[in-house]
């Protein structure tokens, strides 16, 4: 365990639950594809097929799509992509039209409570907290005909934006007194000493939309800086900790981007971390954020920063260009990126390496997750392992973490705390800036404590206070509770 001040941090992620609405016929209806009924292992057996030998395993293995009755499996038209066109971007609006979900969250019911997960198969991954499907046309891929964008599908619903994640629109301010709140903090830090479990107890549970609230009412009656009567009264990894908090979910982003890209060399898992599995409005707000704040494109930075084939697919990701959470999933688009992937990597000798980048990086989690499952289903290989054997370095964890955004997104942040305690010595900024971007959400805070659990049948709680101590341990656990 290292408990020297901290130099750098890591991010927050999320995503939203797609809108609900009727399919046209021969699409999967927009459902949570379908409701997650807890880690339970597939039935054994060879898989079935859809009314047709090469199409998707039986309803009631978990993760897999709702059979369409009359389905007629048909690849898409020469000269067009598989994907529907979307409908224009999501502008940054003025106030947010849509109703606010915490991002990550699963709907509820999803997962079972913590300590009922049975043993996971190996290789499995359920279904993802939300729904999502396609994207749009890809950025870097072959040569047409895959590609090109094709007029919408007669009958096809509209595709709603997924609105930003809260906490990522900068007129969403809560309208609430918190006087006592900022009260209680500055006599926590006022005088000889400083009370760190008032502070641990004020800000563990702040909502996103009240820290600029918190703020300003601080300032207003105290005439000081929370932010720095913070820095001044505490240190380490503890200070480190309430600092994140006190940034919310935007600003912290905009803060780990900066750190990645400063200085010599970059900082890849910190941009994996923020930007990876993000919805379109939630990386519009992120980069309107990083140039307000440092007065430099976040996409100029990346330029400068990286180059060549791992440049080019963190572009990809930053157009902010991925299929909204709403859109149709249509099984003849699933079959063909499925091919298209196995065509790019394992059918032949190299690596079609921004094929694949074009794909992941423009397909919804929903999409991602058909897309994997049908992969493993018609090749016997799970997509991530052949992504790890096809790629390396900092594309392949970039590419494996879009995988486990679409399989996943608690078992993929359970997994990600895991790295930051295993082996000798703690990572303790990966730990801290993990922590903070879990607890955001609380439900989603609570699947990822049953992820954990399920995945390497110990309590997540108890492994931090393992690798912890003092305020640091404290602030952490009150975060996960």
């Amino acid at each position: 365990m290292s408990y020297g001040p901290p130099q750098g941090g890591y991010p927050p992620y999320g995503g939203q639950p797609g809108y609900q609405q009727q399919p046209p016929p021969g699409q999967y209806p927009n459902q949570a594809y379908p409701p997650q009924q807890g880690y339970a292992p597939p039935p054994q057996g060879p898989p079935q097929g859809y009314g047709q030998p090469q199409a998707y395993p039986p309803q009631g293995q978990y993760g897999q799509p709702p059979q369409q009755p009359g389905f007629q499996h048909q690849p898409p038209p020469q000269g067009h992509s598989p994907y529907p066109q979307q409908h224009q971007p999501y502008p940054p609006p003025s106030h947010s039209p849509y109703p606010q979900q915490p991002y990550g969250a699963p709907p509820q019911g999803q997962y079972p409570p913590q300590g009922q997960y049975p043993p996971q198969q190996h290789g499995q991954y359920p279904p993802p907290p939300h729904q999502g499907q396609h994207q749009q046309p890809m950025y870097g891929a072959p040569a047409a005909p895959y590609g090109a964008p094709p007029a919408q599908p007669p009958g096809a619903p509209p595709t709603m934006p997924t609105p930003p994640s809260p906490g990522y629109d900068p007129n969403q301010v809560a309208r609430v007194d918190l006087s006592g709140h900022a009260d209680a903090l500055r006599k926590a830090m006022k005088g000889f000493g400083t009370d760190e479990s008032t502070l641990i107890r004020v800000l563990a549970h702040m909502q996103p939309q009240e820290l600029t609230t918190l703020k300003q009412t601080y300032q207003q009656r105290h005439h000081r800086s929370l932010e720095s009567d913070i820095a001044s009264e505490t240190g380490g990894y503890f200070e480190f900790a309430l600092l994140a908090i006190l940034r919310g979910p935007l600003q912290q982003d905009v803060w780990c981007l900066n750190d990645a890209l400063k200085g010599a060399g970059t900082k890849e898992s910190l941009l994996d971390d923020v930007l990876i599995g993000r919805s379109n409005a939630d990386i519009r707000a992120i980069k309107a954020a990083y140039q307000q704040t440092y007065r430099r494109s976040l996409e100029a930075d990346v330029k400068a920063d990286l180059s060549a084939k791992t440049e080019r697919m963190y572009l990809m990701i930053l157009a902010a260009s991925r299929q909204e959470d709403s859109a149709p999933v249509y099984p003849q688009a699933v079959d063909a990126d499925v091919s298209e992937l196995h065509r790019a990597t394992e059918a032949k000798t190299g690596t079609e390496q921004l094929t694949v980048c074009s794909i992941l990086t423009n397909r919804s989690d929903g999409q991602i997750r058909a897309i994997a499952q049908g992969y493993e289903h018609k090749y016997r290989r799970a997509l991530e392992t052949v992504i790890r054997d096809e790629f390396a370095g900092h594309m392949e964890d970039a590419l494996v973490r879009m995988v486990r955004s679409g399989a996943d997104k608690a078992m993929r942040d359970a997994i990600a705390l895991e790295e930051c305690m295993k082996g000798p010595g703690t990572k303790d900024e990966k730990l801290v800036e993990r922590v903070v971007a879990a607890h955001w959400d609380r439900q989603h805070a609570t699947q990822v404590k049953g992820a954990y659990k399920h995945r390497f049948g110990k309590d997540l709680i108890s492994r931090i206070k393992g690798e912890t101590s003092g305020d640091y341990e404290r602030v952490l656990v009150a975060m996960m509770e």
